[in-house]
């Protein structure tokens, strides 16, 4: 698997999403990791959001999930809005996703090599430090149908 970098690559990827997994999705409007998969739900993208604190409350019209490996379905993306240092707490739950999701995208001022490398190994792509919302709206992606 690959980190993905390029504008053709992050295209491709956005264009073929449907489903994205938001780890360390947020409930007051004022955070990133709220208004992002806000902008990700209106533009058409099926938001699941992941995050123990909130876990069995509804974020986009789905039940908060309490870790990645309880999503128990088909995700294309995972998008990650957690600090460098927590990342590798979360490898053991993306190994164990089934199926396990093509992408791993850490989000605008989240870089981790080793991680990326651990999720390369696991079979999913990664890219690192970019923001979804910044990019889909630069690359002219427009609504998912």
């Amino acid at each position: 698997m690959a980190e993905l970098t390029t504008d053709t690559e992050i295209a491709a990827v956005l264009r073929a999403a449907r489903t994205i997994a938001v780890l360390g999705a947020h409930e007051q409007p004022m955070k990133p990791a709220f208004y992002v998969p806000e902008y990700l739900h209106e533009q058409g993208y099926r938001i699941v959001p992941v995050n123990p604190q909130l876990a069995g409350k509804t974020l986009w019209g789905q039940k908060v999930r309490s870790s990645l490996a309880e999503i128990g379905e088909a995700i294309d993306v995972v998008d990650v809005f957690r600090r460098p240092e927590a990342l590798a707490g979360h490898l053991d739950d993306l190994r164990a996703m089934n199926p396990r999701p093509k992408l791993v995208w850490l989000q605008l001022g989240i870089r981790d090599d080793a991680f990326a490398r651990a999720v390369q190994q696991a079979g999913m792509d990664v890219v690192q430090d970019r923001c979804t919302l910044a990019d889909h709206r630069r690359l002219r992606i427009g609504p998912v149908r």
